[in-house]
């Protein structure tokens, strides 16, 4: 029998609204004033209880750190109260992008419990196949929510019980200072779903342990500070969003400022209102931003139709003097948008790194802006240990080593170590010990990413003026190991790579390439692009822009084999929340094989 069964109940809560647009129940009693005795409470104990931790955009509506630990104390109790011991459980819930996800999220922290945020944008079938995947003991739901928990719970025959869990005070009130409980080992911790670009989607389980050091990785390298206003525009089940964005600003006593849904015009007001001359609301300027590639594009196509108030204004507010660190991850930074970014901005160069769920941030470029070297992700991360391995031999590949015998780039799939790797798959010891490789000398275990990558030393870069993490050879990504690395007649191909030459054509403006079956040389290269409105037409004599007009283009630009031999234009390429590209279903929907 599932735990759904043994909670048939289905509990919600409705707090009193306030003003303010938030819920009241009271003063939280004294014997709260505990939590426990783990890195991001031993943070949330020492911050200023006056500062401010969380603001909504648009309703400008804003929580010190102070109310935000007294009403993870609240919902704490009301957690405890409804669910009961739930210690090392896995608590879902469907919050929206705010003070409530924050609330909820450290809230189950606290009642020693797995935090497992879900997407309120995903249909009720994924939802239930995370619910019935994870055996998640408890579903929480905001009011906003409410319907769709209920269809959630009604899509099958088991209930769990739901309930509203906000439970907000007025500014100014709230616990200036807490109590640690005795250290002990936490059973607390997080579990994020990937992204089932590849695979059908695994449960990623990571102990409090592995987040907090996670944080303290960014924290060294990218030196979060509590005078940093951290724009939010991220979904929220997602590591991106939840760990570099929530965790680790909390860690630092920065403050986060969501607005989400994305909206160009919404972004671009909220970058320029520091620098308008009317600036009523007193608005702090943002200086951190995370985000995908593609909200960089978007931004950016939608400047030239601002008024030339809020361009002259916004352009300040992306300055390198204001906007302190702009970062774009998740997917490949195509080398025009990394170009047309820093001269919008007059000198901002974004900074890339990689990262997966399992492992949080692994490796960076740094913060010295000659460390931010085209096409490279950098350097492995403060506490991160990364080797690359040859995906045929499994030899580990010297880090002296860049070139083969032919010249060409040595390739080896990216492997890591170190205490902010996640723990297990959920429910999957066979998926768990195929991805971590023993250590040949007894130590630690190596964790299989599946990406393949280059190294070499880049003049000019890793001088240690970003700190001592960042020296030696940089990480250059190649592409997963199983779709983005295409083998055609004996040669290696990264599909990244072709990317990356494609979408500097003026012609395209989204691109994907992909591996067909060929009888002939395995494989051949083949790509989905996305025309750009004036292309239409731009072909040889004014035909269609089509495959020969692309490869005539690459012909300068890639050797013959790396060039695709078939196109497809479609209005738009299917991306997943964090802007990635499910290759394998495309190849079946394109080319249906």
């Amino acid at each position: 029998m599932s735990l759904f069964a043994r909670l048939p109940r289905v509990l919600r809560a409705k707090p009193r609204l306030l003003s303010n647009g938030g819920t009241a129940t009271g003063p939280a009693p004294r014997h709260l004033s505990t939590l426990p005795n783990i890195p991001i409470f031993q943070a949330l104990k020492d911050h200023d209880p006056e500062s401010l931790s969380v603001i909504h955009s648009l309703s400008q509506r804003s929580f010190t750190y102070g109310n935000l630990v007294g009403d993870v104390l609240r919902a704490r109790e009301d957690l405890r109260r409804k669910a009961g011991g739930i210690a090392g459980e896995r608590v879902a819930f469907l919050a929206e992008n705010g003070y409530d996800y924050v609330v909820t999220m450290l809230a189950i922290f606290a009642s020693e419990a797995i935090a497992l945020p879900l997407s309120p944008a995903f249909p009720t079938g994924e939802l239930q196949y995370i619910m019935d995947n994870s055996s998640a003991k408890v579903l929480l739901s905001t009011e906003k929510y409410a319907e769709k928990a209920d269809q959630l719970i009604f899509s099958g025959l088991q209930r769990q019980p739901v309930f509203d869990v906000r439970s907000k005070v007025k500014e100014g009130a709230g616990y200036e200072k807490i109590k640690l409980e005795e250290a002990k080992e936490s059973l607390s911790g997080m579990m994020l779903y990937t992204s089932g670009t590849t695979n059908r989607p695994k449960g990623v389980l990571i102990p409090e342990s592995a987040l907090a050091a996670q944080a303290r990785s960014l924290l060294q390298a990218w030196k979060y500070t509590p005078n940093d206003r951290l724009l939010h525009l991220l979904p929220l089940h997602h590591i991106h969003g939840v760990v570099n964005a929530i965790v680790t600003p909390i860690f630092s006593g920065s403050s986060i400022e969501f607005m989400y849904p994305f909206n160009t015009d919404a972004v671009w007001n909220r970058l320029a209102a520091p620098f308008l001359p009317n600036n009523e609301c007193k608005k702090s300027k943002i200086t951190f931003l995370t985000a995908v590639p593609t909200v960089y594009n978007r931004l950016m196509a939608s400047f030239p139709s601002l008024s030339p108030e809020i361009q002259k204004a916004g352009q300040e507010g992306i300055s390198p003097a204001n906007l302190r660190l702009n970062i774009s991850g998740s997917a490949a930074l195509p080398t025009p948008t990394k170009s047309k970014w820093s001269t919008l901005s007059k000198g901002n160069v974004l900074l890339e790194r990689f990262g997966m769920t399992e492992v949080g941030m692994a490796i960076s470029c740094g913060l010295d802006t000659a460390d931010r070297v085209d096409g490279s992700v950098g350097w492995p991360l403060p506490g991160v240990e990364a080797r690359l391995v040859d995906t045929e031999t499994n030899e580990v590949i010297p880090e002296t080593t860049e070139k083969d015998t032919a010249g060409r780039n040595v390739e080896g799939e990216i492997q890591l170590r170190g205490d902010t790797i996640f723990h297990s798959y959920w429910a999957n010891e066979k998926a768990t010990s195929e991805s971590f490789v023993p250590d040949a000398e007894g130590g630690k275990p190596w964790f299989k990413t599946g990406d393949v990558a280059s190294r070499r030393l880049v003049q000019g870069a890793g001088s240690g003026k970003s700190g001592e993490w960042a020296t030696g050879p940089m990480y250059f990504i190649s592409g997963r190991k199983s779709v983005d690395i295409i083998k055609t007649g004996g040669e290696k191909i990264s599909a990244l790579e072709v990317e990356r030459e494609l979408l500097s054509l003026p012609q395209i403006t989204e691109a994907a390439v992909l591996a067909l079956p060929s009888e002939k040389w395995g494989h051949k290269v083949a790509a989905v692009v996305v025309l750009h409105p004036d292309a239409a037409s731009s072909g040889r004599n004014g035909k269609t822009w089509g495959v020969m007009d692309m490869r005539r283009a690459l012909k300068d630009r890639l050797a013959g084999y790396k060039i695709p031999s078939e196109m497809r234009v479609l209005e738009t390429i299917p991306r997943n929340a964090m802007g990635k590209v499910n290759k394998k279903a495309l190849v079946k929907e394109v080319f249906g094989v």
